[in-house]
């Protein structure tokens, strides 16, 4: 099912640039005006491509995507990148630490995979997307006719077959090196033996494509294929614009990290925190865990993490703290025959996930939040980190914090299969790739 391919990717030279690290970013839509401003101070750096600063008299001829392009164009002819000599798959590991402080790696590989239609059930999304991201993304590509970050793709492989082979050509010291802002390493080698790349071609050809990071790339990718194709009239599946840069991971490796995205609601002048938990009396069972002072708020908050994390392995379970109340509160799911009637409206497979109940039942009925509402007006702010949901509640930006477990991968992947997707925010892959490690250039 999966066509996979290698390819020569363009990469910065070491020799004009130094620590690589300098040079790579994060995801064009996680650089925030503070990384964009730092990651400004080196002259070579990719966000300068692919999150250039706008200027007020910008115009058709000199705009952000024009830069772009002349930028790429100068990079190359000054041999801040240069081309490897061979067609390659690129071994990409991520050594990393938990919130937790447990040290994991994740490991994958880079190549090329061909672009198909949802429809063609090869690639899978498990999210929706915005329009104006991919507009913007559009427009990049348009100009510059390259891709600089890769879209993170998922694949199963129990036997772990794949990771042998890419084992094996890991075995020294890596072509490229680099430590995030997040201290996050990544290590990356080259794998240009025939044998081994043609071997996991045919391992790949039966596998579907789930992607888990980078879902308006795939879909720019798309409409830039399909723009390729009707200017060309004709469809060429060899041409570079059918291909779009990937990192491929297995399912079965090890090393995949989800983490939970916490929900703060804003102050609601409606917001009734008595008649909430008799709403939340109805549904699930309640547990609190009362503090007097800051040592017993941290330890019934360090308690609460706990308990969300173990029960939560048996049934739905979340996290509470809400403005005035000196107490957490554990909610857990009865599952019961009410509950279900609230959730009528979502497919029995969505109906299992911890996101889907927190919204279905708590945040639109319980608080009276509407899509329509949330979509319109924001209430509600997403988080990683657990402490921020409490100190943002103590200092008047939320009225309440719900806190929840990560979403399982096997819950990704069953939905994802399913030709559903899960709903917004429901994943938040750790840790992510970087930006600039490997170049494809469509021309």
């Amino acid at each position: 099912m999966a066509k996979i391919f290698p390819f020569r990717a363009w990469r910065y030279n070491p020799e004009k640039v130094g620590n690589l690290a300098d040079v790579v970013t994060q995801p064009y839509d996680k650089i925030t005006p503070e990384m964009q401003d730092r990651y400004y101070q080196h002259p070579f750096n990719l966000v300068r491509i692919i999150r250039g600063r706008a200027f007020p008299d910008d115009d058709e001829r000199s705009n952000v995507y024009t830069r772009a392009a002349r930028t790429l164009e100068q990079w190359i002819e000054e041999r801040v990148l240069i081309r490897d000599d061979r067609p390659s798959f690129y071994i990409y590991h991520q050594r990393y630490a938990l919130p937790s402080g447990d040290r994991r790696v994740r490991k994958g590989f880079i190549g090329l995979g061909q672009i198909e239609d949802y429809e063609a059930k090869v690639v899978f999304p498990h999210e929706r997307t915005l329009r104006g991201p991919k507009i913007d993304r559009l427009n990049v590509l348009r100009a510059t006719r390259a891709h600089f970050g890769q879209i993170f793709m998922l694949y199963s492989d129990p036997a772990r077959r794949i990771d042998e082979i890419l084992d094996e050509h890991a075995d020294h010291d890596p072509d490229m090196r680099a430590v995030d802002e997040y201290g996050v390493e990544h290590l990356v080698w080259r794998l240009s033996d025939e044998s081994a790349v043609t071997h996991i071609q045919r391992l790949m050809a039966d596998r579907p494509l789930i992607i888990a990071d980078g879902h308006h790339r795939y879909e720019t990718a798309l409409a830039y294929r399909d723009e390729r194709r009707a200017a060309a009239g004709r469809i060429d599946l060899h041409a570079p614009y059918e291909r779009v840069m990937m990192t491929f991971i297995n399912t079965e490796s090890g090393g995949l990290t989800i983490l939970p995205t916490h929900r703060l609601i804003k102050p609601l002048r409606q917001l009734d925190l008595s008649s909430l938990l008799s709403f939340l009396e109805r549904h699930f069972d309640l547990h609190s865990y009362p503090f007097l002072d800051e040592r017993q708020k941290a330890a019934s908050a360090r308690a609460l993490r706990q308990d969300m994390e173990r029960l939560g392995r048996e049934r739905s379970t979340f996290g509470m703290y809400a403005a005035g109340r000196a107490a957490f509160f554990r909610l857990q799911y009865r599952g019961d025959p009410a509950g279900a009637v609230l959730m009528e409206h979502v497919s029995p497979r969505l109906r299992k996930l911890d996101v889907t109940i927190l919204h279905a039942i708590i945040i639109e009925r319980g608080l009276g939040l509407t899509p329509e509402f949330i979509a319109e007006h924001e209430p509600i702010v997403y988080l990683r980190e657990f402490q921020a949901g409490i100190r943002r509640v103590d200092e008047g930006e939320g009225a309440i914090c719900f806190f929840l477990n990560p979403t399982r991968i096997d819950q990704v992947r069953d939905v994802a299969l399913a030709g559903e997707v899960l709903p917004q925010k429901s994943t938040d892959f750790y840790p992510k790739l970087l930006s600039g490690l490997t170049i494809y250039r469509l021309e």
